[in-house]
């Protein structure tokens, strides 16, 4: 009795095509037919909307996109299960997330089927059962009918056919390998003379033909294959054959046996000096087992013909800042929320970014947490700076960033996708099933962050000096914002890294505290004008840091504008829109705390636009707001506004605060800065 035929079954080796117990269905339309595509790839993961849009628009997106998804989904739930009439909760299209779900088991996809089989013969190959690797080599390629998603549009399946492309290439390459080592050299000619008529470039591909032309006795084809290959490369790409072409043609005319697999080749199992009806010496060339027979052999290392490096695992984490103190409970708080979120089968990413003002520790409080989650993370650490806020230069753009991933993945330059969109297809489409920590240090902003978020079972980790609210009201991101160390914990970070200068109980350490504003950027800048200075009496040290005036300069190190604190307060300032740089400019005439009025008032704006700008900056973390609507400067931060307030024209500080002065005639004089 036949085995019953799987509810659902899809091809995407080929023209994309589907069957529902075992009777094929129209799926519709190219794009209808490219969202089937995406979701069959990543069954039973949720696939979000944006990225089902940038799947199949890239960068040319219509405002029609998200309408357009909804229609195609649509569409293929109407051809998959033409009976229902509600969105059940068994559907095998469903709804979740903020995207969608193809619910199936993902063997029933002939590209999925194809890899595990293909990892399976190689797994057979490792151990040196030729036979059992040639089946399943054969079993995997003759899922094949056609160029993968033929005629499906978008950058998805672009990039999924070139990917496809290369892995069934690499199956004939290794497949081509095997038959070799059992012999079949005839066989072999024929199996890739077909081979290199579709991918005439592909050097490893010639590579086997001339090492089966010459084992079949045919040497004098395999040397004119060898001048026909270098013709070809010389006219198409003005290069010589590679070096493993090179060495096999002088073997070939020496008559020598190949000493050794070339770098690019994968290890296959052979049997040394095997007789050979059709050799023309005694010792034919041949490839020597050299893998480890209880381990499956790694993915091809790159060549010209492969797009990706053999690389290490990734562990790209910086080194932790000596001295980490305090943030218990935030870290707790993170690890509890990524925890949450691991590792349900299907699910959305983790996401948190921690945001804070400028010199508050972000950095140093992903990378700790970061360091600690290595071990829930096997397959690697990816980092990237993304500079939102370098004081030279510009913010890194996400293409960018996907650049710095995908060569960190192991991507060729040669082989780098040139669009973002391609780009963040290639860099989910290798993270895809994998297990990874992902570190965004320094984000200016949602859109740039989206297009690095991979799918799946991955986490990312990211900091900005701005709270990325539509991150995670669109895409459910956890936010955490962190402010100034607590006095005890600025206390035990200053007396940790001031050389024995200082007690944790010392009034001095409670001043010096005190002036930094429990900012960790500016309590290690004090810490070490302490060890640096070890004969000055500390009193002196301390005064120096007591008067405003001058307190920024303090704070400041030499030739490193990362690390001084009127450097980044700048940055931070420089990252505003032109009307809150403004409002920020007259806020530093006062001495906070203001109120929205008080504010008004300064920058001579109504009441809806001065709301608007005090959440602005708000949310970038140069204001505080307080209970009952009132507004203050961190007290670091409140100087800079005041040295920022100088950049006003005379004129125009002196009319703001004559405004001001009016205002509050009749009730306690506010506190100004001088004019100038």
């Amino acid at each position: 009795m036949a085995a019953p035929a799987a509810p659902l079954r899809i091809q995407l080796l080929g023209p994309v095509r589907a069957w529902r117990h075992g009777t094929e269905v129209t799926l519709g339309p190219p794009k209808q037919r490219a969202v089937l595509a995406l979701l069959a790839s990543r069954a039973g993961d949720v696939v979000g909307v944006e990225g089902i849009v940038d799947a199949l628009w890239g960068t040319d997106v219509p405002h029609t996109a998200a309408n357009g998804v909804h229609t195609y989904v649509a569409g293929l739930r109407r051809a998959l299960e033409p009976g229902r009439t509600t969105r059940a909760a068994d559907a095998l299209l469903a709804s979740g997330s903020g995207g969608y779900c193809l619910r199936m088991d993902p063997a029933d996809v002939d590209a999925t089927l194809f890899t595990r089989t293909h990892n399976d013969a190689r797994r057979s190959r490792a151990e040196g059962n030729t036979e059992a690797a040639l089946r399943r080599y054969e079993q995997a390629l003759a899922l094949w009918h056609g160029e993968a998603c033929t005629a499906v549009p978008g950058p998805f399946a672009a990039m999924e056919r070139t990917r496809l492309r290369d892995l069934r290439l690499t199956a004939v390459e290794e497949r081509a390998d095997s038959m070799l080592a059992a012999g079949r050299h005839v066989e072999t000619v024929t199996e890739l003379t077909g081979a290199i008529a579709e991918e005439p470039l592909r050097e490893k591909l010639r590579w086997l033909l001339i090492l089966a032309l010459y084992r079949s006795g045919r040497q004098a084809h395999a040397l004119r294959l060898y001048e026909d290959t270098r013709e070809l490369l010389r006219s198409e790409l003005g290069i010589e054959p590679g070096p493993d072409l090179r060495t096999l043609h002088r073997q070939i005319l020496a008559g020598h046996p190949a000493p050794h697999t070339p770098a690019h080749a994968p290890h296959a199992h052979t049997h040394a000096h095997a007789p050979h009806v059709h050799a023309p010496a005694p010792h034919a060339l041949h490839v020597p087992h050299t893998s480890r027979p209880d381990t499956p052999p790694p993915p091809p290392p790159a060549t010209r013909d492969h797009p990706f490096h053999t690389t290490p695992r990734p562990a790209q984490l910086p080194p932790l800042a000596r001295g980490f103190i305090g943030r218990t409970k935030e870290l707790a708080h993170l690890a509890a929320l990524l925890g949450a979120d691991l590792p349900r089968h299907g699910a959305t990413t983790p996401v948190a970014v921690v945001d804070g003002p400028a010199g508050a520790g972000k950095s140093a409080l992903v990378l700790e947490l970061a360091h600690r989650l290595t071990d829930r993370y096997p397959d690697g650490q990816l980092y990237v700076d993304l500079h939102a806020t370098a004081p030279r230069g510009r913010p890194l753009a996400a293409a960018d960033a996907l650049g710095q991933l995908l060569t960190g993945l192991g991507v060729h330059a040669s082989r780098m996708p040139q669009g973002p969109a391609a780009r963040t297809t290639l860099y989910r489409s290798l993270l895809h099933g994998r297990r990874m920590l992902v570190v965004l240090d320094d984000a200016p902003g949602a859109d740039q962050l989206r297009p690095l978020i991979p799918r799946g079972s991955s986490c990312v980790l990211a900091t900005s000096r701005r709270r990325l609210s539509g991150l995670a009201a669109r895409d459910g991101a956890h936010l955490l914002t962190i402010g100034p160390l607590t006095d005890e914990d600025s206390a035990r970070l200053l007396t940790a890294l001031a050389g024995g200068r200082l007690t944790a109980h010392d009034p001095a350490t409670t001043r010096l505290s005190a002036l930094c504003g429990g900012l960790p950027l500016a309590l290690r800048i004090v810490a070490d004008a302490l060890v640096a200075n070890p004969d000055t009496p500390l009193e002196t040290l301390v005064d120096q840091y007591t008067a405003e005036h001058g307190r920024l300069d303090r704070l400041t190190v030499q030739d490193d504008a990362t690390a001084s604190l009127r450097s980044v307060f700048e940055a931070s300032y420089q990252a505003l829109p032109a009307d809150a740089a403004r409002m920020f400019r007259h806020l530093g005439l006062c001495r906070s705390p203001f109120t929205l009025q008080i504010a008004a008032t300064l920058a001579e704006t109504d009441r809806d636009t001065t709301r608007r700008l005090l959440a602005l900056l708000t949310a970038h973390h140069l204001l505080q707001e307080e209970p009952g609507h009132r507004y203050r400067f961190h007290s670091l931060i409140g100087i800079y506004a005041a040295e920022c307030a100088q950049r006003e024209p005379p004129a125009r500080r002196r009319e703001a605060l004559n405004r001001l002065l009016r205002l509050c005639s009749a009730h306690h004089p506010p506190r100004l800065n001088a004019p100038g």
